[in-house]
Order: structure tokens, then C-alpha cells, then sequence
């Protein structure tokens, strides 16, 4: 095993070099196609690779297959501990990485072929703390990418800020990222433990910390969701991720608070923060009276009514519905709401019409900004409003 000592010895040495962080716990089925996918980016020749893998009690034999790795191929350093979740591993593993550069990979998804060349390549010709590319999600059946997401990549940047770029803070994945190790460390970037969704907090701090990133516009990850349903972020309707989950929207809200910037705080509230609030939505009906409530005092702390309320959002309008419903505590209307846009889509009310065609529009307890049809709702529909769910 290295001792840290060593990571500060190696830092002097002039070929510079890239520390992947993957932590592991009980992915034996898809760890192989990982590390392969890790350890086949070409990199520039000034750079070396170094893939930290960190078994955290895995019980399937991933531990095995880490051992395995570290055995047939150098580059692979191989920490095992017990178990204490993926913030913890992930902490576990920056101790022991020596590069000058850092990544995180986790251990069932991809790295496409020359992910970390784009991003280690932008960092060697830029002066910035971080690299971000594009992020795609990838099942089975397909492949997707959020909208904000394609909306950050769209046009490449270099030495850009979040406070020229707002949406970025909509990008709190780990792993689309390459950062200047001495931006991690004297950000004071760790991640929580114990909790879910450790990402968004972390990567606020560490964006708004950040002089200045560059954006690429090519994909660099590939998330995979399961089809065993086994995924950390597949728990909707859980308590427990629901707790999670709002404690870490109300953690990374006061440090974008604490920013000041108008701008950002208005992106912040209006179009990052409620962007996954409809998967809570939907989830509602089916969860637990305890699970309602915490969803109710949720959306009334961070989108108060009255003050910020959910219809100032920028969400798509029957999403802006389902949160108000939500904060007036309007369970049954919510259950009504989600069954007429399976059944029927969503729609304007009629032809030139700005008022969509649900259940609660024109309700006078209602605000009408929650109803009334905005520019994006109706870019979204197109021109010849074909119903949508």
C-alpha cells in the first residue's frame, strides 16, 4: 500500500499524471467492462495513468476481481476497506491517488475512447481548475441526455465560471470531470458519508470554487441504469432517499446562497433545483402518509408559496402544477392531475390558447403561473401542440 507521504514526492516528478478514482462495491458483473473501458484512454504522452480502486466490503467477489487487476496491470492500486458507502470510498480513494490530475469513475459505467485525452488536453493547454464533457445516460434499450445537459455542451468553452454559465451548476456529476489536484484539495472538496446524491453538494462548492473551467462539447461518461433496478438513484418513493435527496438540494441552496449573484440564484431556483422534483411527484401517490409529508414540507421550504413559489419555475408546466398541488398539500388533486397526463398528454387548451388543457387550470387557488403556457412550454409542445406526458 502507498503511503500518502508518496503522493506529495510524485507530485515533484515532470510527467504529469491522472488519478481515476473508481470505487467498487458489489458490481461484479459490470466492474470488468469498466476498468477495461479506464484503462484503454489514450492519453497524451506527458501523462500516465492511475486507476484507484477502492472495495468497499463488497459481499459478490468484486474485491477479488480489484485484487485481480491490481495483480495483472501496474497502474491498478488496489485499497480495500469496510464498508461505508460510496462518499466515503471516493474520500478513501483521493488519499491514496498521487496524480496532479483527478477523475472518479464508478464501477458499472463507461469511459468512452478518448474521454480523458479531451479532458486532460484541455486542461494542459488551458489554465483552468476543472474539464467538464458531456454526460449520457445509457440503458439496455438506449441512450439519453438531459436537456440542460446538452444545453451546457452546446457550445464549447474555455476559462468559463458559473458565474458566466449559471446551468453548470446543473451538472453535479463527479465523474464528466477532470480537476487540477490542487484546485480539489485547496477547495476542500470531500465528499459527505452516509448519505445519497453526495454529488450535488460536492460539485457545488467545487464550481462555484472553481476561476475558471472549460466546457467540452463531446461526450465523456456513459451512466449506466441498471435493468435489475439495483441503482442507487432508482429508489423514488423511498423515505430514505427522499430525506436524502432534500437535504442535499437545502445544503447545496445555502451555498449558492451564500454566492450572491443574482443571476445565479435565480437559474438556481428556477431551473436547476426542480429539475428531478417531478420523479418525487409521481412516486407520491403509491408512497407512504410519512413519505407525503416530507415531499409537502420539502417543496414549502425551498420554493416557499407566496415568495418563490414552485410556479416560478422553469420546469415544464405540468410539472410547475404537480409542485404547486404538492405545496397545498393537495393529495388526491395530485393523484387526479398525474392520471389525466397519462391519459390524455399534455396540450394548449385550444388553438392560440396559453392555457394547458389539465385538470387545476383556472383553479382559483391556483397561481397562473403554475397553467398559463410561457415561450419554453410552448417550444417544448411545438407548433402543432402534440400532446406530451
Amino acid at each position: 500500500m502507498r503511503m500518502l507521504g508518496e503522493r506529495f514526492s510524485a507530485r515533484r516528478r515532470t510527467r504529469a499524471r491522472l488519478s481515476v478514482v473508481v470505487p467498487v462495491y458489489d458490481v461484479a458483473g459490470y466492474l470488468d467492462e469498466c476498468l477495461r473501458s479506464v484503462l484503454a484512454q489514450d492519453l497524451p504522452r506527458s501523462v500516465s495513468l492511475e486507476v484507484v480502486c477502492v472495495d468497499d466490503g463488497s459481499t459478490d467477489g468484486s474485491g477479488d476481481l480489484v485484487a485481480a487487476w491490481s495483480r495483472s496491470d501496474p497502474r491498478v492500486v488496489a485499497v480495500h476497506q469496510e464498508n461505508a458507502g460510496l462518499g466515503a470510498a471516493r474520500n478513501r480513494g483521493v488519499q491514496h491517488a498521487t496524480g496532479d490530475l483527478l477523475t472518479f469513475a464508478d464501477s458499472d459505467d463507461v469511459v468512452p475512447a478518448g474521454a480523458y485525452a479531451a479532458l486532460v488536453g484541455s486542461l494542459l493547454s488551458s489554465r483552468s481548475d476543472l474539464a467538464v464533457g458531456a454526460l449520457e445516460r445509457f440503458t439496455d434499450q438506449r441512450t439519453s441526455m438531459g436537456p440542460l445537459m446538452r444545453e451546457n455542451h452546446r457550445h464549447p468553452r474555455t476559462g468559463t465560471s458559473v458565474l458566466e454559465q449559471p446551468l453548470l451548476l446543473a451538472d453535479v456529476f463527479a465523474v464528466n470531470k477532470v480537476y487540477r489536484r490542487a484546485f480539489w484539495d485547496d477547495a476542500g472538496a470531500r465528499f459527505p458519508v452516509g448519505t445519497r446524491y453526495e454529488d450535488q453538494p460536492t460539485l457545488t462548492r467545487v464550481l462555484l470554487a472553481a476561476r475558471a473551467v472549460d466546457v467540452l462539447g463531446e461526450v465523456v461518461y456513459r451512466w449506466r441504469t441498471r435493468s435489475d433496478g439495483s441503482s442507487i438513484t432508482q429508489g423514488r418513493g423511498d423515505v430514505a432517499d427522499l430525506t436524502d435527496r432534500m437535504a442535499t438540494k437545502q445544503d447545496s441552496t445555502e451555498v449558492v446562497l451564500a454566492a450572491g449573484a443574482d443571476q445565479l440564484v435565480d437559474d438556481w431556483f428556477g431551473r436547476i433545483l426542480p429539475v428531478d422534483m417531478w420523479e418525487y411527484f409521481r412516486a407520491a401517490p403509491e408512497a407512504s402518509e410519512e413519505y407525503w409529508r416530507l415531499l409537502v414540507e420539502g417543496v414549502r421550504a425551498l420554493w416557499p408559496p407566496g415568495v418563490r413559489g414552485f410556479e416560478t419555475t422553469q420546469v415544464p408546466v405540468q410539472q410547475r402544477l404537480m409542485g404547486v398541488l404538492v405545496a397545498q398539500d393537495r393529495r388526491a388533486d395530485l393523484v387526479r392531475l398525474l392520471a389525466a397526463v397519462d391519459e390524455r398528454g399534455v396540450r394548449a387548451a385550444g388553438d392560440g390558447e396559453r392555457v394547458v388543457d389539465l385538470p387545476f387550470a383556472g383553479d382559483a387557488d391556483v397561481p397562473a403561473a403554475a397553467w398559463t403556457l410561457s415561450d419554453r412550454d410552448l417550444a417544448r409542445l411545438g407548433p402543432a401542440g402534440p400532446p406530451q406526458r
